[in-house]
């Protein structure tokens, strides 16, 4: 028996996808960015802010970052105070504060960028971003393909989107940042269209790749959104709240995990009734 005997028919196929995509972005043709020396819309600034709604815009990415990194903290307070088994690594945990720690970043980093917009910003706003890109995909990998192959999927994306965003910055090829946007989203969109996998807490795909859709469709149409909102709310705005909506579905399915957990787990129900002091998480374990 050799090693890929063991290896499912998606993960292979999923291994050839990602080493297509990387051999693309390494050896196609450089492609420029045509967004570079795009106007935004809303040009405002408000109490010597510049972009002010552009740049506030992305509190929502912050604090949905912040509430999904303060639930999974309280993830193990649902179980038995004395288990007789050391807490294992989950792969699932560690996409989802990957994905909310990224949310975090791209929060930070988009705003950052426009305060005063420029290539090396745009970079960076784009390395936030993959933070969460890979956090999402591999979270995705986890429920459709397998939990082993869901955080290595999540660290190559990473490390992939980082690159991206470095190379953009250095040589203005934009080609790697498409591949690893699009085809991170591509990826989604396909595994969302397969059977979960035993053991999958329902992440609904389908409600993500919503919101991005919709987001993406906000940031084509800014100027026209400006002017439909008589000048009260562009469309680049919405398009950071929007996206930052996508963060709901991996809340809910993190609850309904919880829920699961302390239905079929009379322990973990006892002792998260026990907890004396503080509220009790609304999250469980991914165990």
């Amino acid at each position: 028996m050799t090693i890929l005997d063991n290896v499912s028919t998606r993960e292979r196929a999923l291994v050839v996808l990602m080493g297509t995509l990387l051999l693309i972005a390494l050896f196609a043709p450089a492609v420029p960015d045509p967004t570079v020396n795009a106007q935004f819309a809303d040009a405002r600034a408000w109490l010597g802010l510049p972009f002010a709604m552009d740049v506030l815009s992305n509190l929502p990415f912050a604090g949905f970052g912040i509430w999904g990194l303060v639930a999974l903290r309280r993830i193990g307070s649902s179980q038995p105070p004395r288990s007789p088994l050391p807490p294992q690594p989950n792969a699932v945990l560690r996409c989802a504060r990957l994905f909310f720690a990224g949310l975090v970043c791209t929060s930070v980093c988009s705003s950052l960028y426009h305060l005063s917009p420029d290539v090396f910003r745009l970079g960076i706003d784009r390395a936030g971003m993959a933070v969460a890109f890979a956090g999402m995909i591999g979270f995705a990998v986890c429920e459709r393909v397998s939990r082993r192959a869901g955080w290595p999927i999540a660290c190559f994306a990473l490390i992939a989107g980082l690159l991206a965003a470095a190379a953009f910055m250095r040589s203005g090829n934009v080609l790697p940042w498409a591949i690893v946007q699009f085809g991170g989203i591509a990826l989604v969109l396909v595994l969302a269209l397969l059977r979960p996998v035993p053991g999958a807490v329902d992440l609904r795909l389908a409600a993500v790749i919503g919101f991005y859709l919709l987001a993406k469709l906000f940031e084509l149409g800014d100027h026209a959104v400006y002017e439909a909102t008589n000048h009260w709310m562009a469309g680049h705005s919405l398009k950071h709240v929007v996206a930052a909506c996508a963060a709901w579905p991996v809340l809910r399915a993190v609850q309904r995990s919880h829920d699961a957990t302390l239905r079929h787990n009379p322990r973990a129900t006892a002792a998260a009734i026990a907890v004396p002091d503080g509220p009790r998480s609304p999250i469980g374990t991914f165990e």
